[in-house]
């Protein structure tokens, strides 16, 4: 499948208000996206880089495999996500919905409910912005997608900006996107680092 070269997350800047048919596209994509797997950047606040290997499975399911060298480790299992950092031995959990991650990985969720089109300027780029206004602690996400042939509902992910409660923006590219692979679920087990030998 041919893929489109990657956008800038930076295209969200622009002009004329999207049509509202391009939330119901969105919602169509995030229904028919059964997995996908990508190439991924991470980039914080402060502006430090890393990238690595995501891979997602509808529902609830998504894993961010950082580069090597990198003793952190963020997956979802179906109903919690869960940061590893092996480094400290360290585990933190909560529910995937109170995360800004909460739109991607529950696809039956009508997102005309909490998400609005953002103008991008570029009729080839479909950006929602997404929030719970009753619980503004979960935080907020921009996804960003890119019109491509051959891709669930006519749209690629290219990336997002997800903005905590606390005002930390984290910005995610994507790049070698591809979707409807077979991925198994041992793809999102995780060794605890608190119990020696043990897998998650």
């Amino acid at each position: 499948m041919k893929l489109l070269p990657l956008l800038p997350i930076a295209a969200l800047v622009a002009a004329a208000p999207t049509p509202s048919a391009d939330l119901a596209q969105v919602q169509r994509h995030l229904q028919a996206l059964t997995t996908m797997t990508a190439a991924f950047t991470q980039t914080d606040r402060a502006g430090k880089s890393l990238t690595g290997t995501l891979t997602l499975k509808q529902p609830g399911r998504i894993r961010f495999q950082y580069q090597k060298g990198v003793p952190i480790l963020l997956v979802a299992d179906g109903g919690a996500l869960t940061y590893i950092d092996y480094s400290v031995k360290q585990v933190q959990r909560w529910p995937v919905k109170n995360s800004p991650l909460g739109v991607l990985l529950d696809p039956q969720r009508d997102i005309g409910r909490y998400a609005r089109v953002l103008p991008t300027g570029n009729d080839r780029v479909v950006s929602i912005e997404a929030n719970d206004p009753k619980h503004p602690e979960y935080g907020r996400i921009t996804l960003v997608f890119a019109r491509q042939d051959g891709a669930p509902a006519g749209l690629a992910m290219q990336g997002w900006v997800a903005l905590d409660s606390q005002g930390n923006r984290t910005t995610v590219r994507l790049s070698g996107q591809r979707f409807g692979e077979a991925v198994g679920d041992n793809a999102f087990r995780w060794n605890d680092p608190r119990k020696s030998g043990v897998r998650r």
